[in-house]
């Protein structure tokens, strides 16, 4: 596994994504945007697009992957378009509303296998590293989980994608963000309750490589 997972969006340490491509990326990154589906149409047109500028700063060729397009039809159509990119960046958002889009267009079980396969590497922030854990459950404290329902009529997903064995907590002691509270409260119930996790302030990232995980 590979894996880019950040605080808040390149952290203070982008090289060390680049790092993780060995001279693999010849292709295109993936921009995976769906945890801002409920946001009104231009706002999430902005956020795509500063993604896409952010990579190309670091000489990555960025497209957006909308998984909008691949729900309800089956999985091995999202399956194979993620196989054709080396990286896929998940940005930040509403971790719940990324959860469903994940869901529904099976995008899930095909990151799911390419990341354990060592296929891609996966990156982002915020959102897009939570939903690795084991479970979503607490993070409601900070997203709202009515959104899903709401935009779909249907159930929130409350379980992750258990690549990570502990919950993913960003944003915390980290001032400038208007989330910090709020997860620095998510981070104090799951010391109060037990539930392994790890916090992060914006600005640091944990980088995966195989069997080994460090904190930049």
């Amino acid at each position: 596994m590979r894996m880019y997972l950040s605080s808040f969006r390149m952290g203070e340490h982008p090289e060390a994504l680049l790092d993780l491509l060995d001279g693999r990326a010849s292709g295109e990154v993936a921009v995976i945007a769906n945890a801002m589906d409920a946001q009104p149409p231009a706002e999430r047109v902005a956020g795509v697009e500063r993604e896409v500028t952010a990579l190309a700063a670091l000489g990555l060729r960025a497209v957006e992957l909308d998984l909008r397009d691949f729900f309800d039809r089956p999985g091995r159509a999202v399956a194979a378009e993620l196989a054709r990119f080396p990286v896929v960046w998940v940005r930040g958002g509403n971790v719940f509303m990324l959860r469903y889009a994940l869901a529904r267009s099976g995008a899930d079980a095909a990151l799911t296998a390419l990341i354990r396969a060592d296929a891609l590497v996966y990156a982002g922030y915020s959102a897009g590293p939570c939903v690795l854990a084991p479970s979503l459950r607490g993070l409601e404290a900070c997203d709202d989980a009515e959104v899903v329902p709401a935009a779909y009529g249907e159930p929130v997903v409350w379980a992750g994608l258990g690549i990570l064995d502990f919950a993913f907590v960003p944003h915390v002691d980290s001032p400038g963000h208007p989330e910090s509270a709020a997860l620095n409260a998510v981070a104090a119930a799951y010391r109060r309750d037990g539930v392994p996790h790890r916090t992060l302030r914006d600005g640091q990232a944990l980088v995966v490589r195989g069997t080994e995980m460090s904190l930049i």
